[in-house]
């Protein structure tokens, strides 16, 4: 059995709140990752060991998921998460950081990146949601995460799960099922209503770090005329598709996501 990369979990007060966040590594340059709608950090550790091999890497739990701060006097827009991230990477001393941000996360990191830039040298974008005003709806429903957070609140099991993730293994239904009752089903249906009030697209052509947009190949999340767009948006985006995988990339195609990756921070490290 392989040797855990997981060094400790630990808070900082950070933009006025109590941000938790898991490190691994802890050699190399730091690396941000910014979990989806619904996922604590916990449930990213297995790529979080794998990106560990080369980087100092901090999963962050979002505002209203995980260990962080919750509560209905929070608010869940783009603009709070984006100051969380740049708060905690402050708050650290991070510097040269590579911030990697899958769904909802991306989206933060896209936002974070227009906002404030310090101390940031590069974004990965997998496979954020393009839905905003005007446009078609982000494909998930609603229902989905509140029914599914509703039955953890109550206590669910890996088979319980089953229902909403099918293509998992037991491993990461029963880790899912473990922690989801933390994500608040209000930060939840706020974040989930702002995919189609937010617009990331204004903030693209302000981007001037080196980005990675990372396409899920039958996600369904991101179409070929949504990656048109965003190069048009910002022309020097690098582009890439994961084969075999849906909008939860690493659960599917863990090796495709992880080379992904380090493809784009080779590269960039080199020009």
């Amino acid at each position: 059995m392989t040797e855990s990369r997981f060094l400790y979990g630990a808070n900082i007060h950070a933009n006025g709140i109590r941000q938790h966040y898991l490190r691994y590594g802890g050699l190399g340059t730091p690396l941000v990752l910014i979990p989806g709608i619904t996922s604590p950090a916990i449930t990213w550790g297995f790529v979080a060991e794998r990106l560990a091999a080369t980087h100092d890497v901090y999963v962050l739990d979002v505002r209203g998921r995980g260990l962080s701060e919750t509560g209905p006097d929070l608010d869940y827009d783009l603009d709070s998460y984006a100051e969380d991230v740049s708060g905690l990477i402050a708050g650290l001393g991070l510097t040269d950081t590579v911030v990697l941000g899958h769904s909802m996360g991306a989206r933060i990191a896209i936002r974070l990146a227009r906002r404030n830039a310090c101390g940031i040298a590069s974004l990965v974008l997998a496979d954020p949601p393009v839905s905003g005003p005007g446009r078609r709806p982000y494909p998930a429903k609603l229902d989905w995460y509140t029914q599914s957070i509703r039955m953890a609140r109550r206590g669910m099991t890996a088979e319980d799960m089953r229902q909403f993730c099918p293509t998992w293994t037991e491993e990461e239904r029963t880790l899912r099922a473990e922690w989801l009752h933390t994500c608040d089903e209000l930060a939840t249906r706020i974040t989930f209503e702002k995919f189609h009030t937010e617009d990331i697209h204004q903030d693209l052509p302000h981007i001037t770090l080196p980005a990675l947009l990372m396409v899920a190949a039958r996600g369904g999340v991101i179409l070929p005329e949504d990656e048109d767009e965003i190069r048009t948006l910002l022309p020097s985006i690098h582009t890439t598709r994961v084969a075999d995988a849906g909008h939860m990339i690493p659960w599917d195609n863990l090796d495709g996501f992880c080379k992904a990756v380090a493809a784009f921070l080779d590269q960039t490290s080199t020009t």
